[in-house]
This record gives structure tokens, C-alpha cells and sequence, in this order.
């Protein structure tokens, strides 16, 4: 296919150029370009071409909870949104923290796919050796949840703590929120108000301390024994003192905020509810603005979703009751895009959080770029575009958006995932293109 007058931004420069696509990947870029013979022409009209998003955090709940989201509808609902390539968590049923049980979710995800994967191996409290054995590009990283979590995956053991960031030869990525700190608040909470905590106590739940103590654990541990660490989902403030700006090519330690904590704050709880309820919270406004400008900033490194689908009737419950988390990845760009066309990011922050750095942390191969010779993974936006999310535009099999009702300005035209034209105009190529994600060195 032959894409014509698109505005592309990539590597912090804008230009306008046609983009040829032969096979999987990019062949030319250039100001013009005849169209081949037995070549597609697709007319870009002037709208911006960026490399589509590679969210680094999704829960697409298969195996085992796939009442949810499965692995085929919520990667259709991401590539609606732009994001070509996910890398799934491990809190599955049964958890991913056997190397076997690992091969056996790349099997099930074979074929099924609309964008591109790769899978998380998850740490517990008794599988250190099995981490160790652990070879560079079975998975796309570690994942150690030192909050609590699904199944038996909090990993809360010093001497194990240890071993994994001794021995791992994969990045560690950790949740970092301090579990005996979160009890006793949620202690308080029910004997104040028994089961029907407000939700505008989420964040006082699970606290600023408590994240921070977590965080502060996790980067001492990496500093110790020189650990490759990757902080997921920030939410304060105060734990920004942790990390600095620059390329990621020079950090040790890195970290990921997450688009809902971008975009909500604990005013939302309000009007919003459970349907926001996720761990680790969203917290204070000045939290909120305090990440936005350390993305622009460069001290957060990536921005990723979280993505968490949970049924209506289950977020419909009182506090203990609603488990904690949202679907995102259909939204997620046009959610970062809002914050550009409010001038709090730029399109080009957009880009290297949600695309550029992703591929360089993880080493993710000839993705994550539009470069000839790069897989040709796209998503053709119009960052002008204003539309209303809608409850019958949601395509998570969930059937519902922690957005609807609110405006968003910007909007996801067009997708390619490996070349194929996957989504366009609101209708998504049924035959799933995904392919699993291939890691080589960190860069």
C-alpha cells in the first residue's frame, strides 16, 4: 500500500511525506511517491502518521477470566485506538509463573491477535529459580507485584525480593504500592464506615506513603545488586524524586505513568466512582499536573494504559466489593491527544512516551519507529478531530468506558498493524494480523 499525503511526526521532527509500504514493512519514505503497480493507494488528506502505540501494561484477563476481555476482543479494541502492540501481564488464572505456563499463553494467543504481543513472566514468593532460568526474549520482562495482587503473585519475601534482582536476566518491572501500609488504612476505613466507603477514599487507601515507601524499596533494590528496574504506573508526586530526565538509553532505573492518572484526578470520584477505582489510585490534582509535566519533561519515561476490564455488575458494587481497574486501550491515545490540544503535552511527547521509548527499553525489534525497513505498524490520526465517547461505540467485551460522556479531541483514523490495514473509519478488518513481539539488546 501506498500511503499519500500524511503529516508524519516521528523522532521528534514533522515533515509530509508518502509512505510505501511492500509486504510488512516500510520500504520508502519520501515527499512523493508513484504508486507501484498491483499497490493500494491510501490518501492520508493531510492528517498526522505516527508509529502506532506499544502499551507496555495491559490485562487482557486470559487465561481464566476471560468473562471480562479476552485476548482477541481487547487487542480489537486496541488497534481501534492506535496501539499496534501490547505486552500482557501475568495475573492470570492460573498466574504466568512457570516457564511452561508461558509458552502454553503464547499458543493460545497464536492467531487471535489483531495487534502485535508479547507476555510478562510473573514473580512470586517461590518461583526465584524458575525467574533465573528465565532466557531473554521469552518474555518481555519480569514482573514483580510487591502490592497486592491477583492470585499468588505478591511477592512481599526480602530473600526472594533479592534473588530476583540479583539473578533476573530480564528487566524487572514492578507494581510498587506497600501492602501492610494499605491494611491497616482499609482497616480504619471499614470501621468508620463499615462496606460502604466512599470512593473518594481510594486514594487515601491506598496512599501517597504507601507507594512511596513501595518505590523506594524497589530502586534500593536495583541500585544494590544493579538491577535493570522499570517502575510501572506512577501516581504521586513526591515519588518523582526517584528518577530524572534524560534518554532512556542512559538510565538504570526508569518509570511509566499510566494515561487514566494523566487525565483524572480525586475530583473525578465524584461523578465517576468505582468506574475510576484502580490500584495504584488516582490521586490530587497537583499529583495529575505534577506527572503530565514529567512526561513532557522526560523524568517519565513511557505512558501506557493498564488496561483492566471488569464486567458492568461487578463495578457496580460497594468499595471492597468493586475490584479496581478500567479499560483503556481504545481510548488511551485520544486521551493523551486531549492533553495536547489543551497544550499540556505536545504531539511529539505523545509519540516518544507512547512509541519511541517503549521500543528502546525493552529492545523491541525494528518496531515502535517509521523508518525504512521498520515494520510498518501506524496509526493515522486527526489531532482535531473532537467526538463524544458513547457507550455504543465501545468495543471492550466488557461493553462499557470509565469516559463516556466526555468529549475527546483527537481521533484515531486509521491502523496498520505488520503492514495490513487493520481498522479504518470505524471498521476493523475481521482476520486478526498480530504477530508476537521479538526483543533483542535494550537498544
Amino acid at each position: 500500500m501506498l500511503i499519500t499525503n500524511a503529516r508524519v511526526i516521528n523522532e521528534g521532527k514533522q515533515f509530509d511525506a508518502d509512505v510505501l509500504i511492500v509486504g510488512e514493512r516500510i520500504e520508502r519514505i519520501a515527499p512523493q511517491i508513484s504508486c507501484p503497480a498491483g499497490h493500494a493507494m491510501y490518501d492520508a488528506k493531510g492528517r498526522t502518521l505516527i508509529p502506532g502505540m506499544i502499551d507496555d501494561q495491559v490485562h487482557f484477563r486470559e487465561p481464566g477470566l476471560t468473562h471480562k476481555g479476552n485476548l482477541a476482543t481487547e487487542s480489537a479494541a486496541a488497534v481501534a485506538g492506535g496501539i499496534t502492540s501490547v505486552f500482557d501481564m501475568p495475573n492470570n488464572n492460573p498466574t504466568i509463573t512457570t516457564r511452561e505456563r508461558l509458552a502454553e499463553k503464547y499458543a493460545m494467543a497464536a492467531g487471535r491477535m489483531h495487534s502485535n504481543y508479547a507476555f510478562y513472566f510473573g514473580a512470586a514468593n517461590d518461583n526465584a529459580e524458575e525467574v533465573a532460568r528465565l532466557q531473554p526474549d521469552e518474555a518481555c520482562a519480569v514482573k514483580v507485584f510487591m502490592g497486592a495482587s491477583t492470585g499468588n503473585m505478591l511477592v512481599d519475601d526480602p530473600t526472594t525480593l533479592s534473588a530476583i534482582f540479583s539473578r533476573s536476566k530480564l528487566m524487572v518491572v514492578t507494581h510498587c504500592e506497600d501492602t501492610p501500609m494499605i491494611l491497616v488504612n482499609e482497616a480504619a476505613a471499614r470501621a468508620r464506615w463499615g462496606e460502604d466507603v466512599p470512593f473518594e477514599q481510594h486514594p487515601l487507601i491506598r496512599s501517597e506513603a504507601a507507594c512511596y515507601a513501595s518505590t523506594e524499596l524497589a530502586v534500593r533494590l536495583a541500585k544494590e545488586h544493579g538491577a535493570r528496574l522499570h517502575v510501572l504506573h506512577l501516581t504521586t508526586a513526591r515519588e518523582l524524586a526517584f528518577f530524572a530526565a534524560g534518554p532512556v538509553k542512559d538510565k538504570q532505573i526508569t518509570v511509566e505513568a499510566c494515561v487514566h492518572h494523566l487525565y483524572f484526578d480525586e475530583r473525578s470520584y465524584a461523578t465517576r466512582g468505582a468506574d475510576i477505582k484502580c490500584n495504584p489510585a488516582v490521586k490530587r490534582a497537583e499529583d495529575r499536573v505534577a506527572l503530565v509535566a514529567a512526561v513532557k519533561a522526560g523524568i517519565i519515561d513511557v505512558v501506557a494504559t493498564d488496561h483492566a476490564p471488569h464486567t458492568r455488575e461487578e463495578k457496580d458494587r460497594s468499595y471492597f466489593k468493586a475490584p479496581s481497574g478500567l479499560p483503556l486501550v481504545q481510548h488511551a491515545l485520544p486521551m493523551l491527544l486531549t492533553l495536547a490540544a489543551r497544550g499540556e503535552l505536545s504531539l511529539f511527547d505523545v509519540v516518544e512516551r507512547t512509541s519511541h521509548n517503549v521500543a528502546r527499553l525493552f529492545g523491541v525489534q525494528e518496531r515502535g519507529f517509521i523508518r525504512e525497513g521498520a515494520y510498518a505498524d501506524l496509526a493515522l490520526i486527526d489531532p482535531d478531530q473532537s467526538f463524544r465517547v458513547s457507550r455504543d461505540s465501545v468495543r471492550y467485551h466488557c461493553g462499557w468506558s470509565p469516559l463516556e460522556g466526555d468529549t475527546l479531541t483527537g481521533q484515531v483514523e486509521a491502523t496498520w498493524v505488520n503492514g495490513d490495514k487493520v481498522y479504518d473509519g470505524g471498521v476493523l478488518q475481521p482476520a486478526p494480523k498480530g504477530q508476537r513481539l521479538r526483543f533483542a539488546s535494550r537498544f
